[in-house]
């Protein structure tokens, strides 16, 4: 299991913050399972391509699965970073946790329309799709459909961020029996306000698709990730500092004060 290979290597162990979390939970062994199937439908085909014309047809969906599967990624680990610092099992945890599977299973498919749509746009190569009866389409008809295409994206992309929203605010509620200190506290305050910012600009996002029915708006929406995450990672990592100032903690590790 990959995520026993990362605990044993201390993938994402940044040493400021305390594991509570040593081995795999049953929770986290079902998310695996999940996120390697929401990878396999990604595949961009199951088949092995029989004839050069098919394998550049393959490979013209490279793009499209690199994007997808990042994205994919950055959700996963941000779960694994969630279960190895607070290793909450308890039933609100787990139907948080399965929404988050059920929303990252049924999103798959239009994460991947959304960016191989994109994809083609930027990449000049053409928006034709062929039918398995032989017949060519393009991928939207109408920039009605666009619009709609980019609200169903963004819905999706609010609802991801908005559970890791609600699954480190449940840690921060309880945080004294978690035995957070001061700065475990403000890390789990962080991650709450970051993963907000992602649900406002998705939302930004979605008011621009629902109520001006702009779809290009709707997309340089996700511009502001970039700026915005940057902006807010350097004021709380400057807040940060001030309290490892004040409380005295080493440079290198924050769980013994200096004397």
């Amino acid at each position: 299991m990959i995520r026993e290979k990362l605990i044993d290597k201390g993938v994402g162990d940044n040493k400021k913050f305390r594991w509570r979390s040593h081995e795999p939970s049953r929770i986290e062994g079902l998310s695996d399972a999940v996120f390697g199937f929401a990878v396999t439908l990604l595949v961009v085909s199951l088949e092995v391509p029989k004839t050069f014309a098919e394998l550049m047809e393959v490979m013209r969906g490279f793009g499209a699965f690199a994007v997808c599967f990042a994205l994919l990624i950055v959700v996963w680990y941000n779960q694994y970073k969630f279960f190895r610092r607070y290793a909450l099992q308890d039933n609100y945890t787990i139907v948080l946790n399965a929404a988050l599977l059920f929303v990252v299973l049924f999103y798959v498919y239009p994460l991947k329309f959304v960016f191989t749509f994109l994809v083609g746009i930027f990449a000049r190569q053409g928006l034709e799709v062929r039918l398995p009866n032989g017949t060519t389409t393009t991928m939207v008809q109408s920039a009605g459909e666009v619009t709609t295409l980019m609200i169903i994206f963004s819905l999706g992309y609010v609802a991801v961020f908005g559970l890791f929203v609600l699954m480190f605010s449940h840690a921060h509620k309880k945080r004294e029996k978690l035995e957070l200190n001061e700065l475990e506290v403000f890390d789990t305050r962080t991650d709450i306000r970051e993963s907000a910012l992602n649900v406002g600009i998705g939302s930004i996002s979605v008011a621009f698709a629902v109520l001006l029915r702009n779809a290009t708006l709707s997309g340089m929406s996700y511009m502001l990730c970039p700026i915005v995450m940057t902006a807010h990672g350097m004021m709380r990592g400057k807040s940060r500092r001030k309290i490892e100032e004040r409380l005295g903690f080493h440079e290198n590790t924050m769980f013994e004060p200096t004397t």
